[in-house]
C-alpha cells in the first residue's frame, strides 16, 4: 500500500483534474457512489483525471480523510460496473489504474481515469449516448447536449472530416482565380512534378478537391475542395456557420476596436486559400525580423515567420467546420492569437511534444503541404514552441475550451520577465519581491502578465519538479503575493491586491460565443465593433442625465488621456456605487478595458473603494469614491 501525505493530495489537486468523494455509505464502511460513473464519463470525455474515494473536500482545497473500511466491497462494485455495458459504454481502466493508498492512516482508493481516444468517445453512462454523455466543467460534471454528442460520434467514425463528397455541388461553385493562384504556387514549389501538365479537372482530382465514391461511382466536389477553393456563397450553403476573421488590434487601449480586419464580407472570395495568403501577409508585416519569400519556397526566413505560418495552417486544417464558433486570428503588437472551432483530437501534451498527429481535415492538410504551407504531421507545435524559446519569449499557451468546443493558441511576444511588469511589482510589493526565489518571481510575474497562473502553466515555463511547484504556489499565497480561486478541478492563482496588467485570453471573447444564424451575413456579424464584449442588457444609468453629463468628456472621445478617464470615473462614483458594466456603459468603453486599465489601479492607489471589502470577486461588487461612502 502506497502512502501519501497531505502535500501529495494537494499536488494531485494542483497538477490534474481531481474529484474527491467521501464514499462512506450508510454504515460508514464504504459504498461506491452512483455519481462515480458520471465523473468517469466526464473525465474520459475531457482530459482524464483522478478520483479519490474516502476523502471529502470540506472547503476550497481543504481535505478531510475518512477512509474506506470495506475496500474489497467498493472495488468489486467498481469493476462490476465498469464491465457492465448497461452501466458504462466502455472500460478504459487497467488493473494498475486503480490502487489502494494510505493517507493519514486511512485506506483511500485512487482511480486514474485516462482521456478516451477519439475512437472511444463518447464514453457514456447507460446504453444511450445522447442522454448519458458527460464532460468536466469548472463547476463539476455536466451532461452534454445532443449536438456535442453527435459531433463526438462523427469524430469517432470519420478519420478525415473533409473527404465527404458534397451532393449538388460542382466546379461552378469553385473560384477560378483561386485555383489558378494555387497552381502557380504549386509550380513554384514542385518544379518538376508530373501533375503540372494535368488539366484543371484532373489536377483537382489528384489533390483531393474532387473525389469519387468507389461504391456508387458518384463523383463531385469534396468538402476540402469547397473550403479551399470555393466561392463564399457556395461555402455558406454547405457550412452555414462558416466565418474566418482576422483582426489587428491596438495595444493596450481600446481592445474593442481594430486597426485592420479581414473577414467573410463578400468583398473577396472568402475561401481558405485566399484567407491564408492574405492573413499571412498581415501577420508578418512590421515584424522586425528578417523575412524573404521566393514564390512559395522559403529562403532564409526566421523561425518566427515559420511558427506563424504553422499556427495559421494548423488553425485551418484542425478546425471543425460543422461547429458554430468562427475561426479567429488576432494580431497585436505584443502577441498573436489563433482560435478554431473543435477541440484537439489528441491530448495537448502529446501534440506539444510532437511526433503524433490526428488531423481533422487531412485533405486540406495535404493541399497546404503541396504548396509549402505546413510541416510534416506532428511537427507543427514543436516548431512554434522552438521559435518562441529562441526569442526568449513567454511560452505559447495552447488550451481546449469544452464549453464552446474550440481550441485557442496564444503566442505572446513578451519576455518571461518583462522589465515594466517587474518594476511595477517592485513598486507594489517592495523589497519582498526581490527576495523571492527565481521560480517564485516567475510565478508572480506570470500571474501579472497573463491574468493568472496555475500549476500546468508553471510547468510549461519552469524546469522545477511538479511537487515543488505545488509548494511554490501555496507558499506565495501565504506570503500575500497570490490569491487562489476556483474549485479543486480549476484552481488558478491571481495577483493579490490587484488584477493582471495584461489579460490575453479575453481577446477571444471579442466575437462572443455566438455565431451567425444560417443565412446571416458576416457583415452583420461584424457590425459595431466598438460595442463588442459589452453588456447588451439595459442599464438604468444610461437614463440618468446627470451621470451622462459627467461621463461626456470621455464618452464623446474615441480616445481620451488616462488621467481624464480616471478623473471622470472618480466623479461618477461620488455619492454612489457603480459596477464595472455601468461604468463601461457610461464611458462607452469595453468592460475589460475599464476594469484592467482603470478600476483596478485606482482601487490599488486608494482612489476608489469596494462596496464589499475583502470580497473582490463578489458578484455584486461595485466601486465608490474613497472616503465618500
Amino acid at each position: 500500500m502506497k502512502t501519501l501525505d497531505p502535500i501529495d493530495v494537494q499536488q494531485l489537486a494542483e497538477g490534474q483534474d481531481l474529484e474527491v468523494k467521501k464514499a462512506a455509505g450508510r454504515d460508514g464502511r464504504g459504498k461506491l457512489p452512483r455519481s462515480v460513473f458520471e465523473t468517469y464519463s466526464a473525465m474520459a470525455n475531457t482530459t482524464g483525471g483522478v478520483i479519490l474515494l474516502g476523502i471529502e473536500e470540506k472547503s476550497h482545497r481543504t481535505f478531510r480523510v475518512h477512509g474506506i473500511k470495506d475496500v474489497d466491497g467498493v472495488l468489486t462494485e467498481l469493476w462490476n460496473g465498469l464491465n457492465d455495458r448497461d452501466q458504462v459504454s466502455i472500460n478504459l481502466l487497467k488493473p494498475e489504474s486503480v490502487e489502494v493508498l494510505e493517507v493519514a492512516g486511512e485506506a483511500v482508493i485512487r482511480i486514474g481515469v485516462p482521456r478516451a481516444r477519439r475512437t472511444q468517445r463518447p464514453v457514456h453512462v447507460g446504453r444511450n449516448p445522447l442522454t448519458g454523455t458527460f464532460r468536466r466543467g469548472h463547476t463539476g460534471d455536466y451532461r452534454c447536449d445532443e449536438e456535442a454528442v453527435r459531433r463526438m460520434l462523427a469524430e469517432r467514425v470519420e478519420e478525415s472530416r473533409d473527404a465527404r463528397i458534397l451532393k449538388g455541388f460542382g466546379t461552378e461553385d469553385l473560384d477560378a482565380s483561386t485555383i489558378e493562384t494555387y497552381r502557380t504556387l504549386f509550380r513554384a514549389t514542385k518544379r518538376d512534378h508530373p501533375w503540372l501538365v494535368a488539366s484543371d479537372a484532373e489536377f483537382l482530382r489528384l489533390i483531393g478537391a474532387v473525389g469519387r465514391d468507389r461504391e456508387t461511382g458518384e463523383e463531385g466536389i469534396t468538402q476540402a475542395g469547397l473550403l479551399m477553393f470555393g466561392k463564399l456563397r457556395s461555402i455558406l450553403d454547405a457550412f452555414p456557420y462558416y466565418v474566418v476573421d482576422y483582426r489587428e488590434l491596438p495595444f493596450p487601449e481600446d481592445e474593442g476596436r481594430w486597426l485592420d480586419r479581414l473577414t467573410t464580407d463578400g468583398s473577396w472570395p472568402g475561401n481558405l486559400l485566399e484567407f491564408h495568403l492574405r492573413t499571412m501577409k498581415r501577420l508578418v508585416q512590421d515584424l522586425k525580423i528578417p523575412f524573404r519569400l521566393e514564390g512559395a519556397s522559403r529562403r532564409d526566413e526566421a523561425r518566427v515567420h515559420e511558427a506563424l505560418r504553422e499556427a495559421l495552417t494548423n488553425t485551418l486544417i484542425h478546425a471543425d467546420y460543422s461547429g458554430s464558433i468562427p475561426i479567429l486570428v488576432i494580431k497585436r503588437s505584443d502577441l498573436f492569437g489563433f482560435r478554431n472551432p473543435g477541440v484537439m483530437r489528441i491530448p495537448v501534451e502529446e501534440a506539444s511534444r510532437g511526433g503524433l498527429s490526428d488531423c481533422r481535415n487531412r485533405n486540406l492538410q495535404k493541399m497546404f503541404q503541396l504548396i509549402g504551407l505546413g510541416e510534416q504531421a506532428g511537427s507543427g507545435l514543436p516548431t512554434i514552441f522552438r521559435a518562441w524559446r529562441e526569442e526568449s519569449w513567454r511560452a505559447p499557451d495552447l488550451r481546449e475550451r469544452y464549453d464552446v468546443e474550440s481550441t485557442v493558441l496564444t503566442m505572446p511576444m513578451v519576455s518571461l520577465l518583462p522589465p515594466e511588469i517587474v518594476e511595477a511589482l517592485r513598486e507594489r510589493f517592495g523589497d519582498e519581491f526581490d527576495g523571492l526565489r527565481s521560480v517564485e518571481r516567475l510565478a508572480v510575474v506570470t500571474a501579472a502578465a497573463e491574468g493568472h497562473v496555475n500549476h500546468a502553466r508553471l510547468r510549461e515555463i519552469s524546469d522545477e519538479h511538479p511537487r515543488d511547484l505545488t509548494m511554490v504556489l501555496s507558499g506565495l499565497v501565504k506570503k500575500g503575493f497570490l490569491e487562489s480561486r476556483g474549485a479543486t478541478r480549476a484552481t488558478t492563482y491571481s495577483l493579490a491586491g490587484g488584477e493582471a496588467f495584461v489579460q490575453e485570453e479575453n481577446l477571444f471573447h471579442l466575437l462572443g460565443n455566438q455565431s451567425p444564424t444560417s443565412g446571416e451575413s458576416s457583415e452583420h456579424l461584424g457590425r459595431s465593433s466598438e460595442h463588442l464584449g459589452r453588456s447588451s442588457e439595459h442599464l438604468d444609468v444610461l437614463g440618468d442625465e446627470r451621470l451622462l453629463a459627467v461621463a461626456e468628456p470621455v464618452r464623446s472621445k474615441g480616445k481620451a488621456p488616462k488621467h481624464l478617464v480616471e478623473d471622470v470615473i472618480e466623479k461618477l462614483c461620488t455619492s454612489r456605487f457603480l459596477n464595472i458594466q455601468e461604468i463601461a456603459a457610461l464611458l462607452d468603453r469595453a468592460p475589460e478595458t475599464i476594469r484592467i486599465h482603470y478600476i483596478n489601479p485606482m482601487v490599488h492607489a486608494g482612489r476608489l473603494q469596494l462596496r464589499y471589502p475583502g470580497q473582490k470577486n463578489h458578484p455584486q461588487q461595485a466601486y465608490g469614491k474613497a472616503g465618500e461612502h
